[in-house]
């Protein structure tokens, strides 16, 4: 009797101890790997306490020319999750992938957004750069508009719950409570941006990143075709840009947070156009920064170019 006691006891502590284990390893949070920053802050507004994020590439990083770390691979082996931005924004990432080992799910946030093609204006017209060809590829840069980061937000949830399903009404609560804060956003631009005048919604940036914003709320961003965060800018494209300031009568000039800022400061010297401020594109700020959210991102954007816009 005593040694079948002492067995069922030791099967009854084997038992609890193994559901105990369990219980810890739910209680931990999803280590989710973001590939950069905006959507890393958008994971963690729908993933709450419940989610690890890692982020790739920073904040005020540049993804178009990320070169990944061993750290990188480290994290990504560990991760349950990676979420990516997708349509060709992440050039590097198959590579990381493979090297990392990688074996958990991948979440593409833009699947379902509306999406357009770079240079594409808000008549869904190209504008072509000093070349003088049209780009068709589809522009990445689908959160610049607020109606996608909805979108986006959804697939997040729906990543996240597949990876964690006893999370799910906490995801779907959350995600709820950011898309209400997207609209709102959305009002407040479209309110501050009402009293610019549309022949004075002509900003130039040397990236090509806001077409989505300026299609949809209708100012109108020009960035010539040549021009990239991943080569330097000649003089020929430094001519080029001169010439549509003068040509446009562009009132502002604006520098990117992922660009060097010595190319516009010298178009500004030599046009007199104003530097309107800095834009965040493809990144976020840093934590005690004006842009360290994705929604904070959106309104110093927006405060940002009204500023420099007004009459």
């Amino acid at each position: 009797m005593r040694r079948r006691d002492l067995l069922a006891g030791a099967a009854g502590l084997a038992a609890g101890l193994a559901a105990l284990s369990a219980s810890v390893r739910a209680q931990e949070p999803v280590p989710v790997v973001a590939s950069f920053s905006i959507l890393a802050d958008m994971v963690r507004q729908v993933g709450g306490e419940r989610v690890a994020v890692t982020t790739l590439v920073g904040p005020n990083g540049d993804a178009h020319v990320y070169q990944p770390t061993p750290a990188d691979a480290k994290a990504l082996a560990r991760a349950r999750l990676l979420v990516l931005n997708g349509l060709g924004f992440e050039g590097w990432m198959a590579r990381l992938q493979r090297s990392s080992g990688f074996k958990g799910a991948v979440a593409i946030a833009s699947t379902g957004a509306t999406t357009q093609a770079r240079g594409e204006d808000d008549h869904g017209h190209a504008h072509s750069g000093s070349g003088g060809r049209a780009r068709p590829a589809a522009d990445p840069h689908a959160w610049q508009n607020l109606a996608n980061a909805k979108v986006y937000a959804a697939n997040i949830r729906d990543a996240l719950v597949a990876a964690d399903p006893e999370g799910r009404a906490a995801y779907a609560a959350n995600a709820a409570r950011f898309a209400a804060a997207v609209d709102a956003l959305d009002a407040e631009v479209r309110a501050a941006l009402a009293g610019i005048p549309a022949e004075r919604r002509k900003v130039i940036t040397t990236h090509d990143a806001f077409g989505y914003f300026g299609r949809a709320y209708g100012v109108t961003f020009l960035a010539p075709e040549s021009v990239s965060t991943e080569a330097e800018a000649s003089a020929r494209d430094v001519a080029a840009i001169i010439r549509q300031i003068r040509a446009d009568k562009v009132p502002a000039v604006f520098i990117e947070n992922v660009t060097d800022p010595r190319l516009l400061e010298q178009i500004g010297r030599e046009t007199g156009v104003r530097i309107g401020g800095t834009l965040f594109s493809d990144a976020l700020s840093g934590p005690e920064g004006p842009a360290a959210t994705y929604l904070d991102m959106v309104r110093h954007n927006v405060r940002t170019l009204v500023a420099a816009l007004a009459p």
